[in-house]
């Protein structure tokens, strides 16, 4: 079967179709690599559960995996983050509005995540175009945000978190950088915002009343409805998304059933601010989208 692209929206997300991700010639490769700098989420679903080996390899084509600064791993794979909620569970991986690991000074490239048990309804991931939530603003906002930088923190996030699974963390120090507001896409070339409610904790040339009032309409804003696709998961479905131009949220609605799945990360590069090269219609054909 030819692999084929189908859009979810009109801003953000497809299903590719017809895709064996253990068995990718260079072209479906090629085709699939375009399709998510096209649309930056990718669904495949019908998909045999992958060896933590199989999902290695499929991740590595993309470049060299992240390794995740608190999460528990597979012993034998520690680049396989688990991905595991049940009815014992305090807490939800990606139950809040994020970006993956946007704390590291290099945070992830994109993320791979493929669910092997799901609840009988529930635990979709809402994800939303950081592309749009950037155009949309008025060109005095975006002029003035791409002079901005904002923290990013990990401490108030991953302290603890995992001890019922068995992690300790005593004396572990967590990540923190420094990003630009907005990133450049290195393929696209398009602009998106980079701050989010989980790690983003200031923006540095603001004092604390501006940067909370700023960081929070920002959030309002990148969380409309129509910057947004939501994927309801199937058994063995994986998800691909880029984690420069995207944001996620794993609804947690479904206690006490379970829902679990292995997940890689693809490294990225430090994120970086240069003005856009993308032809100014594109720019305008977004905003009539939306406004």
């Amino acid at each position: 079967m030819t692999v084929h692209i189908e859009p979810m929206t009109p801003l953000i997300g497809a299903e590719i179709v017809g895709a064996d991700l253990t068995d990718l010639s260079d072209g479906e490769f090629a085709t699939i690599e375009q399709a998510w700098t096209d649309h930056s989420v990718l669904f495949f679903r019908d998909q045999p559960e992958l060896t933590p080996e199989q999902q290695i390899d499929f991740a590595k084509r993309f470049g060299e995996l992240h390794f995740h600064p608190a999460a528990p791993h597979l012993e034998t794979h520690p680049e396989v983050f688990v991905i595991h909620a049940h009815k014992d569970s305090k807490i939800a991986n990606g139950n809040g509005w994020h970006t993956d690991v946007s704390c590291d000074e290099e945070p992830p490239l994109g993320t791979m995540l493929q669910l092997h048990t799901l609840p009988s309804t529930g635990g979709d991931t809402l994800f939303a175009s950081m592309y749009d939530a950037f155009e949309t603003l008025s060109q005095t906002l975006r002029d003035f945000l791409t002079k901005l930088t904002a923290t990013h923190e990990s401490e108030h996030i991953y302290r603890g978190r995992y001890a019922e699974r068995g992690v300790i963390d005593t004396g572990k120090q967590y990540p923190s950088a420094i990003h630009p507001v907005v990133r450049t896409h290195p393929n696209s070339g398009r602009l998106a915002l980079y701050v989010n409610p989980s790690f983003t904790t200031r923006i540095n040339e603001l004092n604390d009343s501006e940067s909370s009032a700023l960081l929070h309409m920002l959030y309002a804003h990148q969380q409309r409805p129509e910057f947004q696709v939501r994927f309801r998961w199937t058994q063995n479905a994986i998800a691909l998304w880029d984690n420069r131009c995207t944001q996620h949220f794993a609804l947690w609605d479904y206690w006490p059933e379970e829902r679990k799945g292995h997940r890689v990360t693809i490294k990225g590069e430090r994120p970086y601010y240069v003005p856009s090269q993308v032809p100014a219609q594109h720019l305008k054909l977004s905003k009539q989208r939306i406004l």
